[in-house]
């Protein structure tokens, strides 16, 4: 098949390979991350329901709920669910952003919404059953991921039209998941007091590991989420791995003057903690907000 003049390859690329490293912070990267973080116990379940909610968004995604994150208009903050982004003549055609087939989009927009419901996870190791969390996962995507997804990030939704800016996630990813893990353990409940007593990790070399994926496969989060490989995908990246280093070093700085020692738990934690900080606006600057402005007027 011939390239279609409007598609630019190495946008393509980028795009592709940014998607990739987002996917391989959930896995192996998060599976990693949570099965080594927890006691040896819940090792291999902690690590299968995040390897689970990979699978079963990617089918979700595909079947109905990219077309109700970005697709046709049903109420001003939700898309109407179709069964197009299963078409190969909607796939090969240009997408809503970009210049790249939509193809493209769906997968690189795929792996935001998965490693959303992993980030959920993360409030549940250790607390919740398997069975009950194969049917959150397809829930929570459809009912909640969507509406923030198409209010947020489609040209059609509400937000979007009022000029809400969210960069790579901030709004759609990281405050709804942390809303969601924040309720789901509520509802869910403590674990057993002889767990809370105490709570070591069973591997911490491999809880590095998995954290070390997560933080390089962040450059695919924050960027690819200029849709180009332009100038704001590359001021996105280095913002990203400055503040990360920073966070990191403030929070081991802490743990050593409030408990007298480096922790290596601790500088994960400020690790993810400068990652989510950042992506609300880590490609946003000046220059860039002139030329959205602009844009935006022009639709």
């Amino acid at each position: 098949m011939s390239a279609p003049e409007w598609l630019n390859s190495g946008d393509n690329s980028w795009q592709l390979a940014a998607a990739t490293l987002v996917g391989v912070q959930s896995v192996p990267g998060l599976v990693i991350l949570y099965g080594s973080i927890v006691k040896k116990k819940w090792a291999v379940n902690s690590a299968f329901m995040a390897l689970y909610a990979f699978a079963a968004v990617l089918i979700c995604w595909s079947g109905w709920a990219f077309r109700m994150a970005f697709g046709d208009l049903m109420v001003p903050f939700w898309g109407r669910p179709d069964l197009s982004s299963l078409d190969s003549k909607y796939l090969v055609a240009q997408g809503f952003a970009g210049l790249y087939p939509a193809a493209t989009l769906v997968y690189f927009q795929f792996v935001f919404a998965a490693i959303t419901l992993i980030l959920i996870a993360g409030a549940l190791l250790g607390r919740m059953n398997f069975k009950a969390w194969m049917i959150f996962v397809p829930l929570w995507l459809t009912f909640s991921y969507t509406i923030g997804a198409f209010s947020v990030w489609s040209p059609k939704g509400f937000l979007f039209k009022a000029g809400v800016m969210d960069f790579a996630g901030g709004f759609v990813i990281h405050l709804s998941s942390g809303v969601a893990g924040f309720t789901a353990a509520y509802w869910v409940g403590p674990r057993m007091a002889k767990d809370r007593e105490r709570f070591p990790p069973n591997n911490i070399l491999l809880t590095l590991a998995g954290a070390g994926l997560l933080w390089m496969g962040w450059t695919g989060f924050n960027g690819g989420a200029p849709y180009a490989a332009n100038l704001d995908a590359s001021i996105a990246i280095i913002n990203t791995h400055v503040c990360t280093a920073a966070s990191l070093l403030v929070w081991l700085c802490l743990d050593m003057f409030f408990f007298g020692k480096p922790s290596v738990i601790g500088a994960v934690q400020g690790m993810i903690t400068g990652l989510v900080c950042i992506t609300p606006a880590a490609g946003i600057h000046p220059s860039s907000i002139i030329l959205d402005l602009m844009l935006y007027d022009q639709v």
